[in-house]
Order: C-alpha cells, then structure tokens, then sequence
C-alpha cells in the first residue's frame, strides 16, 4: 500500500519556515523528525492531487473552499478530528501561544486521528481488493 501525506497551511505567513520549535520537540519526542519539513500554502490544486484532505479547524475548512474555487470536492475535505469523534466536528486546538504542554495534547490528538486514518483506509482497501 503506497500513500503520500503532505502539510499544507491555508495562511500565507509561514512558508518557507520550519515547523514551531515546540512542535518539532514534541514531535522528535515521539520518535517523529519534522525538522525538515518547510511551511507551503493550500493551492486548489491540491484538491486534484489528494484523495482526501484533513482540516484543523471550521475556519480551514472555510478557507479550504474558498481557496479551492472551482475545484471544490466537499466529500475530499473533513476535519481531523472526526477520525475520532465522528459528526462531532471537534476542532484540533492551536496550540501556539501556549505551553509546551499544548503541543503534547495536540500531538496525542493527531497521532491517535493519523490512527484511525490507517486502520480505517487500510481496512478499505483490503475490502475493495477482495471485492
């Protein structure tokens, strides 16, 4: 099973930048390595290039439609969190005026979404493929 994961802000503020030190350092704490990876922008055109896209919050999802213009696929957008608590709407909090403890609550939020997503799709896949 092959799949591509991206990142992609809806705000224009950040690109080029690393991620937050805090996030890196919650992250590299949890055996992930994010220092890599550069702040991008949204573009419609992602909306073509991935099968499903994962918002934050109802303001991303908000500008997610705008910026997708034309290209706009309601069923390809949801937000993160309804992996957990599905038709919730629940919204991942920003942790990025807080403490260090914020970016650990968030990171245990996403992981365990990142999760579902796996076991839920691969879970589709393994059915579509015996069908």
């Amino acid at each position: 099973m092959h799949w591509t994961v991206d990142s992609a802000g809806t705000g224009n503020y950040h690109i080029g930048e690393p991620p937050h030190r805090l996030s890196q350092k919650v992250s590299k704490m949890n055996g992930v390595d994010i220092s890599y990876q550069q702040a991008r922008q949204f573009t419609k055109h992602d909306m073509l290039h991935f099968d499903k896209i994962y918002v934050m919050d109802s303001n991303n999802y908000e500008d997610v439609k705008m910026m997708s213009q034309d290209l706009w696929n309601e069923n390809k957008v949801d937000l993160l969190l309804n992996e957990l608590y599905p038709f919730e709407n629940r919204e991942v909090p920003d942790p990025w005026y807080g403490t260090e403890e914020g970016y650990h609550r968030v990171f245990k939020l996403i992981d365990e979404a990142c999760d579902n997503i796996i076991s839920n799709y691969s879970e589709l896949q393994l059915k579509n493929k015996n069908l």
